[in-house]
């Protein structure tokens, strides 16, 4: 039995959507890093460890996936929802305890929020690119 073909959307809804998750997946991306800024250099009680060095150690994968998420890689958003899984289980850990539970769940919500956009970037984008270079399957007029 052949396989039927997949049937891309239409650029027409593709091109807003990749361009709202886009914005969607930068916000998210900066807001998580803004949360564990916030977190680390206000709040948190480090036994005495200087906050900004915690701070950029729990930083290195932002810093090293910021260039393609600022410049809308598809690679880059694709690897950072592989890295955005550490801060979602950092966040569960933080969640079991009483006085980091507030700041367990907001770094949950904040990076699945981050994996949910990115990774719908992902999809509509390469979906829009091969729409463009004349992919599509059937289209029923």
């Amino acid at each position: 039995m052949a396989k039927k073909p997949k049937v891309l959307p239409a650029v027409e809804w593709l091109a807003p959507r990749v361009r709202v998750m886009r914005i969607v997946s930068l916000l998210c991306f900066f807001a998580l890093a803004g949360l564990l800024a916030a977190y680390y250099l206000m709040f948190a009680d480090l036994h005495g460890a200087r906050p900004w060095v915690i701070l950029l150690i729990e930083l290195i994968p932002w810093i090293v996936l910021a260039p393609g998420m600022i410049t809308g890689s598809p690679r880059g958003h694709s690897w950072m929802c592989f890295a955005v899984n550490l801060y979602f289980i950092k966040g569960a850990l933080a969640a079991y305890d009483p006085g980091r539970q507030l700041f367990g769940v907001l770094e949950m919500a904040a990076s699945l929020a981050v994996f949910c956009s990115a990774l719908l970037y992902v999809r509509w984008r390469y979906q829009l690119d091969r729409k463009l270079a004349g992919e599509g399957g059937i289209s029923v007029a």
